[in-house]
């Protein structure tokens, strides 16, 4: 089974080299380096090219004539990958050393699967390793609970946990998913996993794959949280999408915040995907029931904090369908 990594670069020299070492370095080798450069001004490509002459079989460069920005530059740099298996890639994270390896077991021994991603660590501009809660280890604790836990709804009712930086996907998959919609807060990653999950083709490890850095630049971030015990109850309760038994006031605002975006989001995605048309509304028919469900149960349990959200959110236009 043959791999790819499709690497988008955009001026990445602070980190870069750390993460190319990082997947040269695997127990595992991959079979070649996809990168697509969106234009960068600093010393990336000079780096990009040293590699190159080190290494003329693995990497392929690709430098955009005009940037194309973080969706459609993974898209173009997938669809240029070869080989099984297509691991995403950002510029500034590292990879651990068994990560190819055991996602490529894995997918070999479960061929009903086109879309892996994993849980990692945090780290800072220096790699050390943040003493944090991450996302990835909150849909960790709930598939210790539950194994087959329902990835669709958490990500399109709730929030993506489903990161680029470590995802994997078989070449199989890549024309049932592009190309990428374009749309305002939405991105690649988060449609390759929803495509996957409606299809029952999504897994989530729960071991760490990946060194995630935070640092200033980033394009996206909003995955790290306070390491505390209180906070983990409350990510938990908020992930927990079926769970209606007691949630706070706070935890109910949120959901409801969230199926309201979510709803407005597939209503764009129908018109956005000729393909998955039927299923996106089908999709729109479940999030009413989950927002009448959760409003319900706000309302009973909190009557007077809930009459007055409900007159600021219609003022505002907040926590509602259209």
């Amino acid at each position: 089974m043959t791999s790819s990594v499709a690497l988008c670069t955009y001026n990445g020299e602070k980190f870069l080299r750390n993460q190319i070492n990082s997947i040269l370095d695997q127990t595992l080798m991959v079979d070649e380096i996809v990168i697509c450069d969106d234009g960068s001004t600093d010393k990336t490509i000079e780096i990009l090219e040293e590699y190159k002459k080190q290494f003329p079989n693995i990497f392929r460069i690709y430098i955009n004539e005009q940037n194309l920005r973080s969706v459609k530059n993974f898209e173009k740099a997938i669809s240029l990958c070869t080989n099984d298996i297509i691991f995403l890639c950002d510029q500034d994270d590292v990879w651990v050393k068994e990560k190819v390896e055991n996602y490529i077991l894995f997918f070999k021994k479960n061929l009903q699967i086109t879309v892996v991603c994993s849980n990692g660590y945090g780290i800072d501009g220096q790699e050390n390793i943040l003493n944090i809660i991450t996302i990835w280890d909150i849909i960790a604790e709930q598939k210790k609970k539950n194994p087959k836990l329902d990835y669709f709804e958490i990500i399109n009712f709730i929030g993506n946990f489903a990161t680029g930086a470590s995802m994997a996907l078989r070449k199989s998959f890549v024309l049932e998913c592009l190309p990428f919609p374009e749309l305002k807060d939405f991105h690649h990653d988060e449609w390759i996993a929803l495509v996957a999950a409606h299809k029952n083709s999504f897994e989530f490890f729960p071991q760490k794959f990946f060194y995630y850095r935070q640092h200033e630049g980033q394009q996206v971030g909003g995955v790290f949280f306070k390491n505390t015990l209180k906070k983990k109850k409350q990510l938990l309760k908020y992930f927990s999408i079926n769970d209606h038994t007691n949630k706070s006031f706070g935890n109910y605002k949120h959901i409801l915040k969230r199926l309201s975006l979510s709803y407005k989001k597939n209503k764009i995605l129908i018109e956005s995907s000729d393909l998955y048309r039927s299923f996106f509304e089908e999709t729109l028919t479940k999030i009413e029931v989950l927002f009448n469900i959760y409003k319900s149960r706000i309302k009973a349990k909190y009557p007077v904090r809930y009459f007055f959200l409900n007159i600021l959110d219609t003022i505002k236009n907040k926590r509602q369908l259209h």
